[in-house]
């Protein structure tokens, strides 16, 4: 008699339909369907950790644009920066963005700290 993997066999399908679990009609239910739907899932997934970093940083220059032309009208965001690293203040981006919502007189005295620099 052949032997047609058995155990491991069920192991590796249950594997695999626990990662579609959730998915619509076949693709949750049958391994063909299931093993493509998880591998574009999947890449999916690989590209979307990457563009995440690009658009939380695209936000936080938003968010910084704006606190700087509420501050000082005269200046934007890249004269900001120029005026920051003039003046050696080695804060990032995410950390600037969270300052100017949440302590705007703090973030106030950081554009006048980059103003004067210039």
């Amino acid at each position: 008699m052949r032997v047609k993997g058995g155990f491991a066999r069920r192991r590796r399908v249950k594997k695999l339909l626990k990662r579609a679990k959730g998915f619509r009609g076949a693709a949750s239910r049958r391994m063909r369907s299931a093993k493509e739907a998880v591998m574009h899932a999947e890449r999916y997934q690989y590209v979307s950790r990457r563009l995440l970093k690009r658009d939380m940083r695209s936000l936080w220059i938003q968010r910084i644009n704006g606190a700087v032309r509420t501050s000082d009208p005269e200046m934007n965001y890249s004269t900001f920066m120029n005026g920051l690293k003039k003046a050696g203040i080695g804060l990032d981006r995410k950390v600037l963005a969270k300052m100017a919502v949440e302590n705007k007189e703090a973030f106030a005295g950081i554009v006048q700290a980059a103003k004067n620099a210039l």
